[in-house]
C-alpha cells in the first residue's frame, strides 16, 4: 500500500469532526433506505477489509462482514489465534504486513493499547470494533437510532445508567460532537472520567429527568466475572425498568447495546416493550458501519 495517502483511523471517535459525523449519519440513512435497491453496492469494489476478532462477537462480526460485502468489498475474517501474534510477532509488524494486503483493518480486542499500536504502525485505516476503553462503532449506531426517531440530534438528551464502561465513554465523546447532551449515572467506583459527559451523577433519576432516551449496558462484561457479586450489588439500583423510564420524557425510548440480561440491568417489560428501540440499534450497526467504511475508504 506504499504511496497511498496517510490513513485515517477510527479508534476513539475523537477522529471525526461534528460535520463529518453529521454527514456519516446522513449517508447511513441513505444506505439503510436504499439497501434493497443496492445503494452503495459498488462503492468499495475491489477493496479488502480484515476483520480481526480476539473476543466473541455477534452483532459486530455479522454487521461488519455483511456491510463490507454489501459495499462490494471482500471481508477477511481472522481470529487472533490464527495469526502469528500468538507466536510472538509484534503488533507493529502485523500492521505493516496487513497494510500490504488489505485496504482497512477492523479489530475487536481486549487491549485498547494494542489497537492504538496497530493504528500507529498501519498504513491503512484501523477501525476500533470494541476495546475495553472505547466502543465508537456502537455509538454511531446509537446516534443513528436517535436520528431516525427524533430527526435533528442537536439538543436531545440521552441518559446512560449503570456501569461507566466503554459504551458510556463513546456515547459521551460522540454525543457531544453530535450536539446531544449525555448524562451518565453510575455508582461510586464505576464512573467514567469526569468532564466527558454533560452530567455526571450517582443518581439515576436525576440523569433521566427530561431525557429523550435512557440507555443501559450489561453489569458484567467479559472479564468481569470474578467480580460479579460486588458488581450486581453496586449496580442493582441502576436497573432500566418501567419506574425509571417513567421519570424520563414521555417520548423517551429505551436503548441497550446487547447482549441483554433481562432482570439484571434491564427489566424484561422494558426490553421487549413498545418504547424499546433496542432492535433498531442492533440493525443500525450495519448501516452506520457501512457509512464509516465509505468515509475512510471511498
Amino acid at each position: 500500500m506504499r504511496g497511498f495517502p496517510m490513513a485515517r483511523h477510527f479508534v476513539s471517535g475523537e477522529e471525526l469532526s461534528g460535520d463529518e459525523l453529521s454527514g456519516l449519519l446522513d449517508r447511513a440513512l441513505e444506505l439503510k433506505r436504499g439497501r434493497e435497491s443496492g445503494v452503495g453496492a459498488d462503492s468499495l469494489e475491489g477493496r479488502s477489509v480484515a476483520l480481526v476478532f480476539e473476543r466473541p462477537s455477534t452483532r459486530t462480526r455479522i454487521s461488519f462482514e455483511v456491510g463490507v460485502a454489501e459495499l462490494g468489498a471482500t471481508p477477511i475474517v481472522l481470529r487472533a489465534d490464527e495469526l502469528q501474534l500468538t507466536r510472538g510477532e509484534s503488533i507493529g509488524d502485523t500492521a505493516r504486513v496487513l497494510s500490504r494486503y488489505l485496504h482497512a483493518i477492523a479489530i475487536r480486542s481486549g487491549s485498547h493499547e494494542a489497537v492504538a499500536e496497530l493504528a500507529e504502525s498501519a498504513e491503512v485505516p484501523v477501525i476500533n470494533a470494541l476495546t475495553p476503553l472505547h466502543h465508537p462503532c456502537q455509538a454511531l449506531a446509537d446516534l443513528l437510532t436517535l436520528r431516525e426517531r427524533f430527526g435533528d440530534l442537536d439538543g436531545l438528551r440521552l441518559a446512560y445508567v449503570g456501569d461507566g464502561n466503554n459504551v458510556a465513554r463513546s456515547l459521551a465523546i460522540l454525543g457531544r460532537k453530535a450536539g446531544v447532551e449525555v448524562a451518565i449515572a453510575s455508582p461510586p467506583g464505576f464512573e467514567i472520567e469526569p468532564g466527558l459527559a454533560g452530567l455526571d451523577t450517582a443518581d439515576p433519576v436525576e440523569a433521566v429527568a427530561d431525557a429523550d432516551a435512557v440507555y443501559t449496558d450489561v453489569w458484567i462484561s467479559m472479564g468481569d466475572e470474578p467480580d460479579a457479586k460486588r458488581r450486581r450489588e453496586a449496580l442493582g439500583p441502576y436497573q432500566l425498568n418501567a419506574e425509571l423510564l417513567a421519570a424520563a420524557s414521555d417520548r423517551a425510548i429505551a436503548l441497550h447495546c446487547l447482549p441483554a440480561h433481562p432482570g439484571d440491568e434491564i427489566s424484561e417489560d422494558v426490553l421487549y416493550g413498545e418504547r424499546s428501540a433496542v432492535w433498531d440499534q442492533a440493525e443500525n450497526r450495519l448501516h452506520a458501519q457501512k457509512a464509516l467504511l465509505e468515509l475512510l475508504l471511498a
